[in-house]
C-alpha cells in the first residue's frame, strides 16, 4: 500500500466527504457550542489522516492515525446526543454512524497494515 500524496487514500477520501455531510446536516442547527465542536471532531479526522501521513514515518502515522479514529469516536458519540436533543432525526444520525463506523473501520485496517510492514 504505497501513495504518494494522502489525497489518493480512500479513508481521507470518504472523512473528507463525511465532513461535508456534518455540516451539511448542521447547517441550521442554533446550538453554536455543539455545532462547531461537531464540526471540528469531524474535520480533525481527515487532517490527522493528512498531518500524519506527512510526517513520512509509519511510527507518527499511526499516532495521527488514532487521533483521527477517537475524533471518528467523539462525533459518533456527539450523533447519539443529537438525536437525544431532537438536533438531527434518527434516520440521519443513523446514516452517519454507519459512515463513522467505517471510516473508523478503515484506520484500524491500516492502522494494522502500517504496524505490521515498518
Amino acid at each position: 500500500m504505497k501513495f504518494n500524496r494522502f489525497e489518493d487514500m480512500l479513508v481521507w477520501q470518504e472523512s473528507r466527504f463525511f465532513v461535508s455531510q456534518i455540516y451539511d446536516v448542521m447547517s441550521n442547527c442554533k446550538d453554536y457550542g455543539f455545532k462547531s465542536q461537531m464540526q471540528r471532531a469531524a474535520v480533525s479526522i481527515m487532517n490527522n489522516i493528512a498531518e500524519g501521513f506527512e510526517r513520512r514515518s509509519n511510527k507518527e502515522f499511526v499516532n495521527f492515525l488514532f487521533i483521527a479514529k477517537g475524533s471518528c469516536g467523539e462525533v459518533r458519540s456527539m450523533l447519539y446526543l443529537s438525536e437525544d436533543l431532537c438536533l438531527l432525526s434518527g434516520e440521519k444520525v443513523m446514516m452517519l454512524q454507519e459512515r463513522s463506523e467505517k471510516i473508523s473501520r478503515m484506520l484500524s485496517t491500516l492502522i494494522k497494515y502500517l504496524n505490521n510492514h515498518p
